[in-house]
């Protein structure tokens, strides 16, 4: 779980730069919630693309998440990078008074999808590709929202670990407060990722670390003493969220498929 951390900056901005030159961009966009994942993505775009070829947008609840946006503005100032602020509660909030819910992760994912609608609509806007914030923890676990916040053109941090991501940030002098801030994906007022997970970041990344990166079967995590609970929790979150890490299967029809057949890259020759 350790990492070079100056290696990884060198490789995460070099990635960014390469993968927006692959398709003609100089230009990246976010959407800088106030949290960790999002500051260091704007770290390394800011780094890798310079302040004036990035845009942040935060895009808050109302007043529901005021000392995130406040921590977002602050990112911003020290980075001086682009940003706008974008109040998406008139937007969620016109859609549930004609289809009212009580079910909080419904409005949490609308919410999510909303901020990826505005993004998307900015991206084209101006001339940027959006750099995703999603960390490998998230994306191996399917804590995100398909379509929403797991939504992007390019990913500097989807092979890093959340307690490696905190590692980076250390690296970066991402400021102490968001450093030390309970992560949350901002989907209500007091809502915590640790907390709806049932488990500690530090306690997933090490169990993650030994299925995926060491490859042990259920049997050696248990063996190592991991929790039978926990470790069947994770398994069955991973095995149930690989249609959010996979483009959608299409029937093969014809000699050529798209995502079967069809495999070559976008920038060679066909």
């Amino acid at each position: 779980m350790k990492i070079n951390a100056d290696f990884v900056e060198k490789i995460l901005t070099k990635f960014i730069r390469e993968e927006l030159a692959k398709s003609n961009h100089t230009k990246g966009i976010l959407g800088l919630s106030g949290g960790l994942d999002s500051t260091v993505c704007a770290f390394l775009a800011a780094k890798a693309l310079k302040p004036k070829n990035v845009t942040a947008l935060i895009l808050p609840y109302g007043k529901t998440f005021n000392e995130d946006t406040s921590d977002a503005k602050d990112v911003v100032k020290r980075l001086r990078i682009h940003s706008r602020t974008i109040d998406i509660s008139p937007m969620v909030d016109a859609y549930y008074t004609k289809h009212p819910t009580d079910n909080r992760v419904l409005i949490g994912n609308k919410m999510a999808r909303e901020r990826m609608s505005i993004l998307y609509d900015y991206s084209a806007r101006e001339k940027a590709l959006i750099l995703g914030t999603s960390n490998k923890t998230e994306l191996l676990l399917g804590y995100g929202t398909i379509h929403g916040d797991m939504a992007c053109a390019v990913n500097p941090l989807g092979d890093l670990y959340k307690t490696q991501i905190r590692k980076l940030a250390d690296h970066l002098n991402v400021p102490k407060k968001i450093r030390e801030k309970a992560p949350t994906a901002g989907l209500w007022a007091g809502q915590t990722d640790e907390s709806e997970l049932g488990m500690t970041y530090d306690d997933i990344d090490r169990l993650l670390f030994q299925l995926v990166d060491s490859r042990k079967t259920k049997e050696d995590v248990l063996a190592m003493g991991f929790p039978r609970e926990i470790v069947e929790k994770v398994l069955k979150l991973i095995k149930e969220s690989e249609f959010k890490r996979k483009l959608p299967p299409i029937a093969k029809l014809s000699h050529r498929t798209v995502g079967i057949d069809f495999l070559y890259p976008y920038d060679r020759e066909v």
